[in-house]
């Protein structure tokens, strides 16, 4: 209704020059004289409220009188025609807009209801958000004489009515409406400490403009604002403005900002700035991990070419496998991806077999004869006796054979339970340990992770709070959306966190360039009498670099028997079986792996 209240505003000094001059001059409206403000209305003569013709309306006379702290206080006299009924229902617009944002409150209380005798008439109080609905036993009011009109006096309080606007101070409130029964005739007096200035009215439809029956100021030197209003009909309305001046007591405007999407999330300098801050130091961040990863880039560029070649070193006694800086493939593995995973456990337990320090035995599978080959069902693994001569375990690799052969230097793939997952669980702290021990990296990279993604999703958290409590209580939501997509954008961001020494950065350019010549290799770059040893040492790597099948292709040409040194299989095994049997045995290890606690998750 603000938009009604802007027109009445405006209609106010036309009202006075048209409805002023008579009280002014001393000519008062058919409505009896009223007493100072704070008293009870005296009694006059007979009007259309005392003889209201039969039917299912009413008459309404009300008294409203604005006190010292503005506060606004009401009576009504309704009179019923006809039959009274047993409920009598009166309901009050407690709020409707103020401005493009707030919403006024016009709070009723104090309410009483009593007969024309004064007995007290119950009254039911039904406080809603948009309206206050009040619920009146009517059912012991009757007639005072016989013949007369049975009367229910009404008295309440309003507060929030007056207003100081400038130089002024105005009530705008929605006098008579929301009444179970049609209303054949309203008149108001409102009184206050100073005369009026100014005053209009609009009655009818909640939205219509047009005038009221008549009003204008009376009263003892022309202190009461007067309106009349004929048949009000269901859903109709009169709403009255009186300005005064500035002087006057005022209560209000009591506000309340409602919530709504359009105003929470309102885009200003405010909230514009600080949305732009903060993308500026989102994209300061990026900047400074696009120039740390840029560097890892020109390394690799720069010292790719020293690892693109066969690793190998000949000697007196044959060629020798040596992989580029000495890295074995668990670590090469975390190096990559920055994640002691899987791949880099299970590339691990076959190199460990081809060093010598296990045997790998595929088992017979069970079924008819003749269709053994189908599939391989599991494999027992065998400890060696006697470590290999010049060689070294690292800490994690000694945790991962410990891990293997805990109950025994025999163990089935199949059998590997709980314990081998929490023995697992010391490996892989041991290869992020390993990472920063030999200046690959400057912190665990899994720790940076972790801090970084606990960062992101706490700042995500705090920004959906944020968002709800800001866009519930101001208009500044969108600062809590910015707050959330810099959470957003640091928990996806974790994963570039971790960053490699410049040393772990020439190390894996070398493992890049081993990569690329695994890609590349030919059988024929190695001599035939050693491409069985040094084939067997590529294809752990081969794991790691996701090139397995290719290499266990080669290594399978490579065979003057049916067996490997390190990897054996059954009485009906042929060398056709072996590439099959290799690639199934690392895709079965790797399940068993993965369905470990430890490594259910990749962190």
């Amino acid at each position: 209704m603000w938009w009604l209240r802007r027109r009445l505003r405006g209609a106010g000094t036309v009202v006075l020059v048209v409805f002023g001059l008579p009280a002014l001059l001393g000519v008062t409206t058919p409505l009896q004289d009223s007493a100072q403000p704070g008293t009870e209305p005296t009694s006059g003569p007979p009007s259309t409220l005392d003889t209201v013709e039969a039917g299912d309306g009413i008459a309404n006379q009300m008294r409203l009188v604005i006190d010292r702290d503005g506060v606004l206080r009401v009576t009504e006299r309704i009179s019923f025609a006809g039959e009274v009924p047993e409920e009598f229902t009166r309901t009050f617009l407690v709020r409707e807009p103020y401005d493009s944002e707030l919403d006024q409150l016009y709070p009723i209380d104090g309410v009483r209801a009593e007969d024309h005798a004064g007995s007290r008439v119950d009254v039911q109080t039904d406080a809603g958000r948009e309206v206050t609905r009040l619920v009146m036993d009517t059912s012991q009011v009757s007639s005072p004489t016989p013949g007369a009109v049975p009367t229910l006096v009404l008295r309440y309080e309003v507060r929030g009515a007056t207003v100081h606007l400038g130089d002024r101070v105005e009530l705008d409130w929605l006098a008579v409406g929301g009444y179970s029964r049609p209303v054949a005739e309203t008149q108001i007096e409102v009184d206050a400490p100073l005369p009026p200035s100014a005053l209009s009215c609009a009655a009818g439809d909640p939205r219509s403009t047009i005038y009221c029956t008549s009003s204008g100021m009376g009263g003892h030197e022309a202190l009461i604002a007067q309106f009349t209003q004929a048949e009000l009909a269901p859903g109709e309305i009169l709403r009255i403005n009186v300005n005064y001046p500035g002087e006057s007591p005022a209560y209000g405007p009591i506000t309340d900002r409602p919530f709504s999407l359009t105003s929470a999330f309102r885009i200003t300098p405010l909230t514009g700035g600080v949305f732009a801050a903060i993308l500026l130091v989102l994209v300061g961040g990026l900047v400074l991990l696009i120039r740390a990863r840029g560097r890892e880039e020109r390394i690799q560029r720069a010292e790719m070419a020293a690892g693109d070649h066969a690793p190998v070193v000949c000697e007196s006694s044959g060629m020798r496998f040596e992989p580029p800086d000495g890295v074995h493939p668990g670590q090469i593995g975390t190096l990559v991806d920055e994640q002691a995973d899987v791949v880099d456990i299970t590339a691990t337990v076959v190199d460990l077999a081809v060093r010598g320090y296990m045997e790998i035995e595929e088992l017979p599978a069970s079924g008819r004869a003749g269709v053994e080959r189908l599939a391989a069902v599991d494999w027992r693994l065998f400890r060696s006796a006697t470590p290999p001569a010049n060689d070294r375990l690292l800490p994690y690799e000694q945790l991962v054979l410990d891990a293997l052969f805990q109950d025994g230097d025999t163990i089935r793939v199949s059998d590997l339970g709980e314990g081998f997952a929490d023995r697992l669980a010391e490996a892989r702290d041991e290869l992020y340990r390993d990472m920063v021990h030999l200046g690959w990296f400057a912190r665990r990279p899994n720790k940076v992770r972790n801090r970084w993604t606990t960062r992101g999703m706490v700042l995500t958290a705090a920004g959906m709070v944020l968002t709800v409590v800001l866009a519930i209580q101001t208009t500044l939501a969108f600062i809590g959306l910015a707050v959330i997509i810099a959470g957003a954008a640091v928990t996806v961001g974790a994963n570039y966190m971790p960053a490699k020494t410049a040393r772990g950065s020439t190390v894996l350019a070398h493992t890049l360039g081993f990569r690329r010549y695994l890609q590349r290799a030919r059988a024929s770059d190695i001599p035939e009498e050693e491409r069985l040893s040094v084939f067997s040492h590529y294809l752990p790597y081969a794991i790691i670099f996701d090139n397995v099948n290719v290499w266990v292709r080669i290594l399978a040409t490579e065979l003057r028997n049916e067996d490997l040194p390190w990897f054996h299989g059954p009485d009906t095994w042929h060398r056709d079986d072996v590439a099959r049997s290799i690639s199934t045995f690392v895709v079965t290890l790797s399940g068993v792996i993965s369905s470990t606690r430890p490594f259910r998750t990749f962190i």
